[in-house]
C-alpha cells in the first residue's frame, strides 16, 4: 500500500466524501461537501480533480451524479470500509447524536490524574465542542461506556478527544 500524503483541505474534503458516501451509499455532490464544510463549490471541484488525479475518487456524471471515494480513499484516511458496522451510541447535551463511531483509543491511561479517550467518527465532528459533556457506549463486545467532557476536535480528522470521567463495563461471571 503507497501511502499519499494529503494536504489538510485535501484530506477534510476527503473524509466528508467518505462519511457522506458511508451515510447514504450514493455519490456525494459537490455542493453537498461545500456546504458541509463551509468552502466554495468551486474550490471542492478543483480539489476534488486533484483527489480524482489521485485515484482517491471517482467522478460520476449525470443528473444523480457526484463524487465516490475509491478503496484507496479510505486507506489515505486510515479507514475501514464495513458495511454492516455495530454501533456505539454517542450522547452530547444529554441528547443522542447519530453518528458512527470507526475507533476509540484510550491515550493516557497510565497518567494519574488525567485519563483521555479520541475517538474516531464516521462522520462530521462540527456538531462538537470544547467543554460538552459526552457519553459513548456501550460499545458491541465489551459493552463499555466512557463519560466525560470535550477537550479537543480535530474536524479534518473526524476525532475528538474526551477527558474522561468515567468508565464502566459489567463484569460477568467466569463460568464454571
Amino acid at each position: 500500500m503507497v501511502s499519499i500524503d494529503l494536504n489538510n483541505s485535501q484530506r477534510t474534503m476527503l473524509t466528508t466524501l467518505v462519511n457522506k458516501y458511508q451515510q447514504t451509499g450514493e455519490a456525494v455532490t459537490g455542493e453537498t461537501i461545500a456546504e458541509e464544510i463551509d468552502r466554495n463549490p468551486g474550490t471542492v471541484r478543483n480539489q476534488m480533480q486533484s483527489l480524482t488525479s489521485l485515484g482517491l475518487v471517482e467522478g460520476i456524471p449525470g443528473p444523480t451524479g457526484g463524487y465516490k471515494p475509491t478503496s484507496e480513499a479510505f486507506d489515505a484516511i486510515n479507514r475501514q470500509q464495513i458495511d454492516e458496522a455495530e454501533s456505539v451510541v454517542v450522547a452530547h447535551d444529554y441528547e443522542r447524536v447519530d453518528v458512527t463511531v470507526e475507533e476509540i483509543n484510550l491515550t493516557s491511561v497510565h497518567h494519574p490524574e488525567k485519563c483521555r479517550a479520541r475517538y474516531h467518527l464516521q462522520n462530521s465532528v462540527q456538531d462538537f465542542s470544547e467543554g460538552q459533556a459526552v457519553i459513548l457506549g456501550p460499545t458491541p463486545i465489551s459493552k463499555l461506556v466512557i463519560a466525560g467532557t470535550v477537550v479537543a476536535v480535530d474536524e479534518s480528522n473526524s476525532e475528538v478527544l474526551l477527558d474522561v470521567a468515567k468508565m464502566e463495563a459489567p463484569v460477568e461471571e467466569p463460568e464454571d
